[in-house]
């Protein structure tokens, strides 16, 4: 159990790292036709709107909440927050938002599957990303009535301080969870296997989606009318009428 433990937290989140990484910039080297989210709107917007809306605030709020909340080192927050304070934080934000992307990732995988027109023309990996989506979804929730067990933040700590360990190369992470309950550990395998297939299914659009955010920096673009028969060396006076 102590091998299974340490190659699952020790060697498995830099193996996930790596493929969803490098994978990525391969498929967008290779592959730029499929670097998109193959929606399925055009076939039938139905539940689409509500549950791609509910399921997006849902998961980027997770995404930024767990990326925030788990590397950001305890004497940041220790001045004028306790780490049961920021447990129950998490779990009322957490419960709330995981709420939210779960029904959303119901309808959607409801969707998919009960309309025919769209289950022909899903691909395997389609439906397989939804599982697995709404079984992540499910095991977070479940992580809830299990933190209220024990609100001194003691678990919430050893989960924080293994993440960090691990984006900063340091030994002894996978010693942390040793104690942890299955579901935890679940949880947190069910997350790094999503980014391990994320090359390869259509979530690589999250990548165009951050990238966006470069637009807001860029320089308008100038647009200036052409007319037949001007050029820019003779005068305006001089011209003669526009054809």
């Amino acid at each position: 159990m102590n091998y299974v433990n340490n190659f699952l937290f020790g060697y498995y989140p830099y193996i996930c790292l790596t493929v969803f990484l490098l994978g990525s910039l391969l498929r967008f080297d290779r592959d730029q036709y499929t670097w998109k989210s193959d929606s399925s709107q055009l076939l039938r917007a139905g539940q689409l709107r509500w549950g791609s809306n509910l399921f997006h605030i849902g998961i980027l709020f997770l995404f930024f909440g767990h990326t925030v909340g788990m590397l950001t080192p305890h004497f940041v927050y220790e001045p004028f927050m306790t780490a049961g304070a920021k447990q129950l934080m998490a779990m009322v934000s957490g419960g709330l938002f995981g709420l939210l992307g779960f029904i959303g990732v119901s309808l959607l995988l409801h969707r998919r599957l009960s309309d025919e027109r769209i289950r022909i023309n899903s691909k395997t990996s389609d439906i397989v990303l939804l599982w697995l989506l709404w079984a992540q979804f499910a095991l977070g929730l479940a992580t809830i009535p299990l933190s209220a067990q024990h609100l001194d933040g003691g678990m919430m700590m050893k989960l924080a301080e293994w993440a960090q360990r691990i984006v900063t190369f340091r030994a002894g992470a996978p010693e942390l969870l040793a104690e942890a309950g299955p579901v935890f550990k679940a949880h947190m395998f069910l997350g790094m296997s999503i980014f391990l297939i994320f090359p390869f299914t259509r979530l690589v659009h999250v990548w165009s989606g951050f990238a966006t955010v470069a637009y807001l920096s860029r320089p308008y673009q100038v647009v200036r009318s052409r007319r037949v028969g001007m050029t820019p060396s003779t005068p305006l006076s001089q011209r003669g009428p526009s054809a």
